[in-house]
């Protein structure tokens, strides 16, 4: 096996298919789980029964670790293929290790970003189906969400008994794919026939609440409550009408019943892994399921999960959000970089990232200073990650080492890309012993009783390095208003996931900036209020040269240029 990334002249889909995948009965079993306790989808993909996860609630949990990363940049950092390395390694050093991750879109991968299965020799399998269809959970979502959309139109055609009104449907409809075209719609047209015309659009299903519902949904019985808490839009007189005034909850859980149930996979060295749902980690929470992650905790010693783009975004939510929501106490977390990125955000441009540059490792590594306090200041202790790339020089290494001791952190170079687990075990075992010290003392940034406003406040200036946050009189009524009913809840901020600020291009730790406020929006079923900051889409577009143009079928049925 190859020394170092980026030497390995084998693309990830290869190294998948050249795996030994075991049947997925043989990897249950590595959690002591039966063959009667799985819904098989074909022999190396399963479903997790519900019944036999009830009856796990006694049981104590095991250590749980987040891998989160620093703002992310063209030059990569490799949350993903982190944690399922970390997951490996622990595995082999004997411990029983379950990986938790997201179910991937197929915007990103049909868009820019390609697989997201993780890569190298540190890969969740089986790497094709995961990234298209896998059991169908994204199509459920989908078609759960556009059946309540269906029934807001078809309730207004029927004469609109509860009074709706149609300026004011904040349901959109969802599909999971990049379309720019459906951003803003008019829809109804052709006729009385057709019903009444309006203005509507979509979102990505990634970023549909059903989504954020169906990842922090505990039981079918909980999922069905909050789909009927979903506000889809108001009254004249600014009454919030729910989806269970429409009597649409019922069958909207009926769609997501198998879908609830967490899906079992494994890695590339046969770790079990549990990958579940899709939030998007701006719009949303950004994280897995509860029900796949409290469950990984019920049936292994170690189990590890990943938050979306920057810890800024994803880990905040995690603690603040799912954690919260959860009861689930974190034990450790990782940072994850790599030099590359770090000298990206000293200054460095893309195309000389190959060439030594000790002082832009040096400017940095601000970013990645400010990650690790933020992550601590939520009583979590905290282990630095270097995701090594071959053009990694000794000075940088040295100098990213010498600086994260400076901040009492410790730095571990982790070649799991290339070596899989093996590369990966002195960040297990560094993970294992502050572990070991019981030095977590988990606690989210902010109370349930904080205003709206407040909390926001509160992880702009204590996270973000901003000064404050601003907002029009239009958003600072909205916020008033939501405040009278809905102050209790956690705020779920969307910004770019580039930089801490607003603005995509200001790298490193920016410091003395303002967080200006453009939107909320009530997701009152997931139990959060979105607050949309800065520039956020919720249907992304498709690039100039998307990587659907590079996919295809091959003369023996293969699939090429997925990732």
């Amino acid at each position: 096996m190859p020394a170092s990334q980026h030497k390995n002249p084998k693309q990830d889909i290869e190294i998948a298919r050249e795996a030994q995948i075991r049947p997925i009965a043989e990897v249950a079993a590595k959690l002591d789980l039966g063959y009667d306790d799985l819904q098989p989808y074909g022999h190396h993909k399963a479903k997790i029964s519900l019944d036999y996860i009830n009856g796990l609630k006694d049981r104590q949990d095991g250590k749980l670790i987040l891998v989160a990363g620093i703002n992310p940049t063209k030059a990569g950092e490799g949350k993903t293929t982190t944690t399922v390395g970390l997951g490996d390694a622990l595995s082999r050093l004997g411990k029983k290790t379950a990986i938790c991750l997201r179910e991937p879109s197929l915007g990103p991968c049909f868009g820019i970003k390609g697989g997201a299965a993780g890569g190298g020799y540190s890969q969740v399998i089986p790497m094709e189906d995961i990234n298209l269809h896998f059991t169908g959970d994204f199509h459920a979502i989908g078609a759960a969400h556009n059946l309540l959309s269906a029934m807001i139109d078809n309730h207004i055609y029927w004469g609109n008994d509860l009074g709706i009104d149609v300026r004011r449907v904040s349901w959109r409809r969802v599909v999971d794919m990049n379309d720019r075209a459906l951003r803003q719609i008019t829809n109804s047209l052709g006729g009385i026939g057709n019903g009444y015309p309006r203005t509507d659009g979509f979102d990505i299903t990634v970023a549909s609440e059903v989504m954020a519902i169906f990842c922090l949904a505990t039981s079918l019985e909980d999922l069905q409550q909050r789909l009927g808490n979903i506000v889809i839009g108001y009254t004249r007189d600014q009454k919030a009408i729910y989806a269970r005034e429409l009597n649409a909850e019922g069958a909207m859980t009926a769609l997501l019943k198998d879908a609830i149930q967490p899906n079992l996979v494994q890695t590339l060295e046969g770790t079990p892994a549990f990958v579940h749902g899709g939030p998007f980690a701006n719009i949303a929470h950004g994280c897995n399921s509860v029900l796949a992650t409290s469950t990984a905790l019920k049936l292994a010693d170690y189990v590890v999960t990943e938050a979306g783009f920057g810890a800024d975004l994803g880990a905040e939510k995690f603690f603040n959000i799912k954690m919260r929501k959860s009861g689930l106490k974190p034990n450790a977390a990782v940072i994850v970089g790599t030099i590359r990125a770090l000298k990206m955000h000293g200054g460095a441009a893309l195309e000389e990232l190959k060439t030594e540059n000790v002082e832009a490792v040096r400017k940095g590594f601000a970013n990645i200073a400010r990650h690790v306090k933020n992550t601590r200041k939520f009583g979590v202790p905290v282990v630095v990650a270097i995701n090594r790339f071959s053009a990694d020089t000794d000075a940088e290494i040295a100098m990213l080492k010498e600086l994260c001791e400076q901040i009492g952190a410790k730095a571990i170079m982790s070649d799991h890309w290339a070596m899989g687990g093996e590369g990966a075990e002195d960040l297990a075992r560094e993970v294992i012993a502050v572990i070991e010290k019981g030095e977590d003392n988990f606690r989210p940034l902010y109370s349930d009783d904080v205003s709206l406003w407040d909390k926001v406040k509160t992880i702009a200036t204590e996270l973000y390095g901003a000064n404050d946050i601003i907002a029009d009189k239009k958003v600072r009524d909205q916020i008033a208003t939501l405040q009278e009913e809905f102050g209790h809840l956690p705020v779920c901020i969307a910004k770019t996931p580039l930089s801490f600020s607003t603005d995509p291009n200001l790298y490193g730790a920016p410091v003395d900036h303002v967080v200006p406020i453009r939107d909320v929006r009530l997701s009152a079923g997931a139990g959060f209020v979105v607050v949309i900051c800065g520039d956020v889409m919720t249907m992304p577009g498709l690039p100039r040269v998307p990587t659907a143009e590079r996919i295809f079928v091959n003369q023996d049925g293969h699939i090429e240029g997925l990732f």
